[in-house]
């Protein structure tokens, strides 16, 4: 099954993988950049001809653009969302476009004739407001906003998947709504834009972390959420249907003893000893990055993917791999100096 899919942040690190997927199996894809001077760069990078694979202007936060780009498109991949490695100076920065972005996105697509809209979600949108502890989280959950260890990032994802699934539910009309919730995504990079995830490694890497935070995530391969969001554009009654994408919880700790394990003298610079949470709480009181983790010392947020798994048939590569291809990949685009 293939036709025209639209696939929006199409100069993101998860959306490039994706478009590369689509193209090889086929389908025209439709991908939205906020400027086209990207195009120059990105088409020797993700390949297809000018038929197969065209790019138009659209930001999340304005119409301009969105009605030619989803024109002729069966399917959509809602991959953009706003993500910085800073804190925001305002948590709107980040939420007002996410949650209008959707739903701009969402309306052009009906408005269009889609059939199926997968949105990007996140594990953040299941997995937090439910205090200190050890979880193992499923689709059923979903993030508390009041509660104190959500930050900007989080209410962001939880309120634009809210808001995509009210709105779908009361103005949808017969579009099949999906959304893909992944972990922290890892794996080889492709391009200078990669995920926030990546910077764990990058920094370990580095020497730049004295050392290693009581901090952790649910970790999964770019590739394998690529290949969740195919199975979730093409799998029949699906609808209404959320998949989480995560592999094993590991502590950066964990994290740090894979590179150590496996890169040789390319992970001289990473750090093993553990970070007490008293000197990382302190570090938090000047550095506003910190400052939103907190509240994540000592929690394991484990996500359950045995729905995606059992409904669609996905598998996950071993977490040591996307870890490692991650690293060498860093290293062999000079991202980082070792």
């Amino acid at each position: 099954m293939a036709g025209t899919v639209l696939v929006s942040g199409g100069s993101g690190y998860i959306a490039g993988f994706l478009i590369r997927q689509l193209l090889a199996e086929g389908w025209t894809v439709h991908a939205t950049v906020r400027s086209l001077s990207r195009e120059a760069q990105l088409r020797p990078l993700l390949g297809g001809s000018a038929e197969t694979l065209r790019f138009f202007a659209a930001d999340l936060t304005a119409d301009a653009g969105w009605a030619e780009a989803m024109a002729g498109c069966s399917h959509v991949a809602h991959v953009a969302s706003p993500f910085t490695t800073t804190a925001p100076r305002h948590e709107d920065d980040l939420i007002v476009p996410a949650r209008e972005g959707v739903l701009r996105a969402l309306r052009y697509a009906r408005d269009a004739g889609v059939t199926r809209f997968v949105q990007t979600s996140s594990v953040a949108a299941i997995a937090y407001g439910h205090g200190k502890g050890v979880f193992e989280f499923t689709e059923q959950d979903w993030t508390n906003l009041e509660g104190e260890d959500v930050y900007a990032y989080v209410k962001s994802k939880t309120l634009a998947e809210r808001a995509a699934r009210e709105w779908v539910a009361a103005q949808g009309g017969g579009m099949e709504f999906v959304s893909v919730n992944p972990a922290a995504v890892l794996g080889p990079v492709w391009s200078d834009d990669f995920s926030p995830s990546i910077e764990v490694v990058k920094q370990l890497l580095s020497g730049a972390l004295p050392g290693c935070p009581d901090l952790g995530f649910g970790l999964v391969d770019v590739r394998d959420v690529v290949d969740l969001h195919v199975r979730a554009l093409t799998t029949p009654g699906i609808a209404g249907e959320r998949f989480i994408a995560s592999g094993p919880f590991l502590k950066i700790v964990d994290v740090a003893k894979v590179l150590k394990e496996h890169l040789g003298p390319q992970a001289r610079k990473v750090p093993t000893r553990r970070l007490p949470d008293w000197l990382v709480r302190t570090v938090a009181l000047f550095n506003p990055v910190i400052r939103q983790v907190t509240g994540e010392l000592g929690n394991v947020r484990g996500a359950n993917s045995a729905h995606a798994q059992e409904r669609l048939g996905w598998a996950m590569r071993p977490v040591e791999e996307s870890i490692l291809d991650c690293a060498r990949s860093l290293i062999e685009r000079g991202v980082v100096k070792v």
